[in-house]
């Protein structure tokens, strides 16, 4: 009984371990740049945004997660991603038969002010490794990823952590992100198959 006990606590801390371990490939190295169009037709690229600190959200709108933290991602978005704070908060749509239209409205209606990038090809959400909405990584000024996981805990009260702004509160200080890596929860992304 100990043994079969013992057995089934390694396999549950292998498995909870796994996502952290997938992370391993991208925080602390350059991260992989990209040009993409926002649902206007404007173009950004991670080259053009270096010295930047750059927060990418992977989002879609069909995910009832995501639109669950929404309201906390916005709020969160407008305490940070300001010119004077020097921080670009960019949104990545990689869900294969997302309708630029149909998302155009409805991140209108829902007040999402950040720029929603056009990735349906996936190139983008593969190259980082993206895996559900919300997806969240952080590039430092240099162009490292300094964080790579979910916007928060999921938890309420005493307990809340919101991930994304303890790390970009880190690197406004000038501190090394403390929380480099969490599991992101969320929808699966909807790559094309």
């Amino acid at each position: 009984m100990n043994r079969m006990r013992a057995l089934s606590t390694v396999a549950a801390t292998l498995l909870a371990t796994a996502g952290l371990a997938a992370a391993d490939d991208l925080v602390g190295k350059p991260a992989p740049d990209f040009a993409l169009k926002d649902l206007s037709g404007k173009e950004y690229s991670l080259k053009a945004l270096r010295g930047k600190i750059v927060v990418l959200e992977w989002a879609n709108k069909d995910c009832p997660i995501w639109r669950g933290v929404l309201g906390k991602l916005n709020k969160t978005c407008e305490d940070y991603a300001t010119e004077d704070q020097n921080i670009i908060w960019l949104a990545i749509d990689s869900t294969h038969n997302m309708k630029p239209e149909d998302n155009q409205a409805f991140m209108k209606e829902k007040g999402v002010t950040r720029p929603v990038l056009d990735d349906r090809e996936g190139t983008v959400g593969k190259a980082f490794k993206a895996r559900t909405t919300p997806h969240m990584f952080i590039i430092d000024k240099d162009g490292k990823v300094v964080y790579d996981g979910a916007f928060d805990n999921q938890t309420k009260g005493d307990q809340y952590v919101n991930y994304v702004a303890k790390a970009l509160d880190e690197l406004k200080a000038g501190k090394p992100v403390g929380t480099a890596r969490t599991n992101p929860y969320g929808c699966s992304v909807k790559y094309k198959p």
